[in-house]
Parts: structure tokens; C-alpha cells; sequence
């Protein structure tokens, strides 16, 4: 799991970056449309729009344009129309990856998809095909900074995390998703522990272990199908070591 988390902590990193071309605020904008039309606009009783917002403050969205987001959601103001759709499917090395999106036309997006799983030297599956091999869970990584990386992890087990890894000063921490504010709170209130990366995400039950010679081929694709405009989360359940993740995600 300690690859697969590094590579979210990466994806993390890229996002900030893609925000100063505008990709990552219009996900993060469709996300906030999307829970606001499903929950209502007050975040206080909306957890699905507080992740939101909270991924939209992170990577710099001005609050108007999150306002703005909020109000097409609840129909103050008008939008385009969004449908949700999850594709799944396999890549490389038999790895199972699940596509979330957001999209205007079903045709466009699922053309799309399938294109990029095929040219990936994937292929797209029937739904529910890999969609058991996940469960939705909170996901943090933290690093101790000068703390002692297992306090950092005995607080999140305190505040509710179901399972610790800690590697260096690094800490990976899963929580339920019902749990995963309490812990990131828990842990922002220690003195010099930062917050690398946390999302409520979909998380492997199993994982595929993928050497060096098959990693850029799965990396790819991963990128490939989270450049798509319409996608907003893309999961896999590959277990790349981290030595790897670094050597390879740089080149890909």
C-alpha cells in the first residue's frame, strides 16, 4: 500500500500544479456542483461538500468561484447539466481501476474512456466487473515532522483510524470515511506534523504488485485517463514499490 499512497501524494502535487491551467478548478468546481445538488448547499450538514470545498481551498479556487459552484448545484444559478457515471476496467499487469467522472454527454466521455484504456494496453469491463475489489475509506498521509512518527500514529488511532503504517517519518493512516475529519483534525493539532495528502477515497482491498518493467506502462495510464476533462477520480489497486514509484513517476 506504502507505493500506492506515495502515488496519491504525487497525484496531489500535480493537481496544484494543473490548477494554474485551469483543470483542476474546473473538477474541483464540478465536484462542489455536484454535492451541492445532492446534499443541499450548507456544508455544515453536507460532508461530500466539505470535502469539496476543503480540496478547492487547497489547491488556491477563489471562495466566488466556489460560491458560484455551490449556487448551480442548488439552482440559484444556471449550468451544465452533470451526470455521474463510474467506468471500470483493467490495465497492465491485471490491474483492476475504477473511473469516476462528471459529464455533459455519456457518448463523448465513455468514447473517451474506452480510447484511453485500449490505447493504455487496458481494457474497459462490464460494470461491477472490479467495482467489489474496493471499499471507500478515508486516506491520510502525514509526515512527523519532530514528532515521533508513532505518536502521530497512535493519535490517529485515538481519534478513530483503523490502521497506521508508518515508513520513516512518513505516515500512512486509513480511516472510515465517517472518522476521517476527526482524524485529520486530530492530527493538524500536532506541533509540526504536516498533511501531505488526505482524501476519502476508494481504496483496495487487494492489491497487484507490478514490477519496474510493467510500472510506466500502468503509470500511463493512470495519467492518461486523469487528463480526460470529464473524469474526477481515477483508482487502481497496484502496489508499485516506492523506490520504483519515484524512478518511474518522474519519467512518465
Amino acid at each position: 500500500m506504502s507505493g500506492h499512497s506515495k502515488w496519491a501524494g504525487i497525484k496531489h502535487k500535480k493537481a496544484i500544479v494543473d490548477a494554474k491551467r485551469g483543470q483542476a478548478f474546473t473538477r474541483a468546481s464540478r465536484e462542489i456542483t455536484i454535492s451541492a445538488k445532492e446534499g443541499g448547499g450548507n456544508p455544515d450538514g453536507n460532508f461530500r461538500l466539505r470535502l469539496a470545498m476543503q480540496k478547492a481551498r487547497e489547491i488556491n479556487m477563489p471562495t466566488d468561484r466556489i460560491q458560484a459552484a455551490i449556487k448551480r448545484g442548488t439552482g440559484e444559478l444556471a449550468g451544465e447539466r452533470l451526470e455521474e457515471i463510474r467506468y471500470e476496467g483493467y490495465g497492465p499487469a491485471g490491474v483492476a481501476i475504477m473511473v469516476d467522472a462528471l459529464s455533459d454527454n455519456r457518448n463523448r466521455t465513455s468514447a473517451s474512456i474506452r480510447h484511453r484504456f485500449s490505447k493504455g494496453g487496458g481494457n474497459l469491463a462490464e460494470s461491477n466487473a472490479v467495482g467489489w475489489m474496493f471499499e471507500r475509506k478515508g486516506a491520510i498521509s502525514a509526515g512527523a515532522g519532530k514528532q515521533d512518527p508513532e505518536d502521530v500514529g497512535l493519535a490517529a488511532i485515538e481519534a478513530g483510524a483503523d490502521d497506521v503504517q508508518v515508513d520513516g517519518k512518513s505516515v500512512d493512516i486509513t480511516t472510515p470515511p465517517n472518522a476521517f475529519e476527526k482524524v485529520k483534525t486530530a492530527l493538524e493539532a500536532l506541533p509540526g506534523v504536516t498533511i501531505e495528502n488526505a482524501e476519502v477515497t476508494m481504496q483496495p482491498k487487494q492489491t497487484v504488485a507490478v514490477d519496474e518493467d510493467k510500472a510506466a506502462a500502468v503509470l500511463r495510464l493512470m495519467e492518461s485517463l486523469e487528463e480526460d476533462d470529464d473524469v474526477q477520480q481515477v483508482y487502481a489497486n497496484f502496489d508499485i514499490a516506492a523506490d520504483v514509484l519515484e524512478r518511474v513517476s518522474a519519467q512518465v
